[in-house]
């Protein structure tokens, strides 16, 4: 009894810290070498200079990298009288958070088990002592372990960003990141390909170095939106290396503005967070559902594997995310309901019988019919398009 209570009570404690947050963002990535922490790291600092109160926490436990980027290496977290983790407070709108902030020589490496993973970062989502935040950045360490598993189950509403190179071999891992969010539910904000081009240091010109824009064609083959692309630049490493990140030391630099653009389009959504104002209005968005089956349109709704759900901003006419569900077991009258407790509004599907579209039509969905086989994604922009080919009904019975 006793330990359920302290379980209760600790359960309460978490969602009191996260309630004060406003957007959490995990920073993800298939495999290492991509930059992943770099770009978290400047992209905090970009919403740190835009006013917004931020947190960054590094939840890579054996390589807590963020530390050396931002010239942290001999810190240390403090306590607060009610026995809190009291965060750095690196700049005026960020606190920082790192496990490389908590062990006494920074070359010890930590050798630990799942259970332990998941205590400290339990740890530092429910007992830093943040504060209200507009954002929370989080540093994952690379793949699809412990630590972006933990930290994606206990931080709430959440959403992903995908840090991959342009090249094949990323992005493959990069696809696999990219299912383990939608095994979660943990929608994906973007993709941010990192090392697009070198911007050469002496004519300041731009040199493809890598196999251009692969994670470009990646994102609009998933429907993915893409938050921008990183050029290279030796001022980055040289800047890192001195423990102040490009974005601090050169706020006038191509790759500055890229961060501040990316901070752009994930902050000023129209969303009411905590700490942060708009006056903006609520952006028109619908919800369309596409059957699937390995990645491509099926034939018949209740033969598919997997819904992918997108959501269309209709001023913008354009596709704001995309989330992949595994529906329910298909009993008549089931995915109807199913769909319309996603918000969907809109059925795009290659056949359907009468009976099956009057139950939709009863949950306030409409169907569409006839749709040729592809991508998600391009069927979706098609239809934005009005250039979406439609057949016969392959289904009506």
């Amino acid at each position: 009894m006793a330990e359920k209570k302290r379980q209760k009570h600790d359960d309460e404690l978490l969602r009191a810290r996260m309630s004060e947050i406003g957007k959490k963002f995990i920073v993800l990535s298939g495999k290492g070498g991509v930059g992943k922490t770099t770009v978290a790291v400047n992209l905090a600092i970009s919403m740190a200079d835009m006013g917004l109160k931020t947190g960054l926490l590094d939840i890579d436990l054996h390589g807590p990298t963020a530390t050396v980027l931002l010239g942290l290496q001999s810190g240390r977290l403090g306590a607060g009288p009610d026995g809190s983790i009291l965060p750095i407070e690196y700049l005026r709108n960020l606190k920082f958070v790192s496990m490389g902030l908590l062990t006494r020589n920074k070359d010890d490496a930590v050798i630990w088990r799942g259970p332990m993973k998941y205590n400290v970062i339990r740890q530092f989502l429910e007992e830093v002592s943040w504060g209200r935040l507009d954002c929370l950045v989080i540093d994952s360490p690379p793949g699809t372990g412990d630590e972006p598993l933990s930290v994606a189950q206990m931080a709430g509403e959440a959403r992903a960003i995908i840090v991959t190179t342009p090249q094949e071999a990323a992005l493959a891992d990069v696809r696999r990141s990219i299912s383990f969010c939608n095994s979660l539910s943990l929608p994906v904000a973007g993709v941010i390909e990192n090392m697009a081009g070198l911007i050469c240091p002496h004519c300041n010109g731009y040199i493809e170095i890598f196999k251009k824009d692969g994670g470009c064609k990646m994102a609009e083959q998933l429907a993915i939106p893409v938050l921008g692309q990183i050029p290279m630049d030796p001022m980055i490493v040289t800047t890192g290396d001195e423990g102040e990140p490009i974005v601090k030391r050169m706020p006038e630099s191509e790759i500055a503005r890229q961060f501040r653009n990316i901070t752009k389009t994930l902050t000023e959504n129209g969303e009411d967070t905590p700490g942060i104002s708009t006056t903006k209005k609520e952006k028109p968005m619908i919800k369309i559902a596409i059957p699937t089956a390995e990645g491509k349109l099926c034939e018949h709704f209740g033969h598919c594997s997997q819904f992918a759900i997108i959501t269309v901003d209709e001023k913008e006419n354009n596709i704001t995310n995309t989330d992949y569900l595994s529906p329910p077991d298909h009993q008549p009258g089931v995915l109807p309901q199913w769909l319309h407790e996603q918000g969907v509004t809109m059925v795009i599907a290659g056949g359907m019988g009468g009976r099956a579209q009057s139950l939709f039509e009863k949950n306030g969905i409409k169907v569409i019919t006839g749709a040729e086989t592809g991508t998600p994604g391009s069927i979706v922009k098609s239809w934005l398009q009005g250039s979406l080919e439609m057949g016969n009904n392959v289904c009506d019975h």
